[in-house]
């Protein structure tokens, strides 16, 4: 274990832990049901006012997780930065590029967003549909829900391959009747040592992107958005486990938002099929990339000078 971890009194972690769990649990039973309630009234109907309510209710339960981070976790010092020429909006489209290192990403960035930006989603598998309650949450929330078919199963049937992309399609345009913010893990994984030496990444804090995900979805709703946000997150003595932020053994993190320029090229490509078009979309995110890279570096030489 790194110097990351402040180290608690075990009756003080024990209190602490029962308290955030209580809460949690307290609130996921008390905003959960209306979710799911309201939801069943879209298989027979569909209506803005009922999704907006879903929304209102799901950023009340991110409330509560945020007035603990604030007053349950208040050894955790935050360093939120926003460049220059972003200008965020509860009512804007975003798609959102970020990089993973821990459960708890998703945590900071629904801390840093509930204020700023639309409800941020993220692309999940369809098989979640079958988890009880979550499954049907993400479904309610418009989490896109992409039936992804394997190589194998495109090679015998070459029309599975245009059946995903109309399935892409249809969950990404079902974005575009409310404001969101859609979020893109680039690398596809949680870095770690390992996997960055297993790749033989050209990065030293990042394992490769995945540029496929950000072609398809810049690719459906490119047009249609604000901006293309890249945020950056570190923690400057370690990613942490999940149960260590909550119990506030986290004691700095770091979030830079800064906005990506989107080439007029970039837009109306075939990633899929222009092969041409897909290496110069590569040599784009790897650019990106290189930039965050350097970023990265940047904001920990900072807190290492601290």
């Amino acid at each position: 274990m790194s110097s990351k971890t402040n180290k608690q009194p075990l009756l003080k972690k024990i209190t602490k832990g029962l308290t955030v769990s209580s809460v949690i649990t307290g609130s996921t039973f008390l905003h959960g049901p209306p979710v799911l309630a309201l939801g069943l009234t879209k298989l027979f109907k569909k209506s803005a006012k009922v999704d907006q309510t879903n929304i209102q209710i799901t950023n009340s339960w991110l409330s509560v997780n945020n007035w603990l981070i604030d007053h349950v976790l208040p050894n955790t010092h935050w360093d939120i930065s926003i460049e220059d020429g972003l200008e965020l909006s509860m009512q804007g489209r975003y798609l959102m590029t970020c990089n993973h290192q821990s459960w708890v990403d998703t945590t900071v960035n629904q801390y840093f967003g509930l204020t700023r930006m639309p409800l941020t989603r993220f692309f999940t598998k369809w098989e979640l549909i079958f988890i009880p309650f979550v499954g049907q949450a993400f479904k309610i929330l418009g989490f896109p829900m992409m039936k992804r078919h394997t190589k194998e199963q495109i090679a015998k049937n070459p029309a599975l391959k245009d059946r995903d992309m109309l399935e892409a399609r249809k969950s990404c345009e079902q974005l575009l009747s409310q404001p969101f913010t859609l979020l893109n893990y680039l690398e596809g994984t949680r870095f770690t040592q390992e996997k960055h030496d297993q790749q033989q990444s050209p990065y030293q804090h990042l394992l490769k992107p995945k540029a496929g995900g950000l072609a398809l979805a810049l690719n459906i709703l490119g047009n249609e958005i604000d901006a293309l946000v890249d945020m950056t997150i570190v923690y400057p003595d370690g990613a942490p486990g999940y149960g260590e932020f909550w119990l506030g053994e986290v004691p700095r993190i770091a979030v830079n938002l800064r906005k990506i320029d989107i080439p007029d090229w970039v837009l109306g490509g075939d990633y899929e099929e222009d092969a041409a078009y897909r290496e110069r979309f590569q040599d784009w995110v790897h650019q990106l990339w290189t930039e965050k890279d350097q970023l990265i570096h940047e904001m920990k030489q900072k807190f290492a000078e601290q």
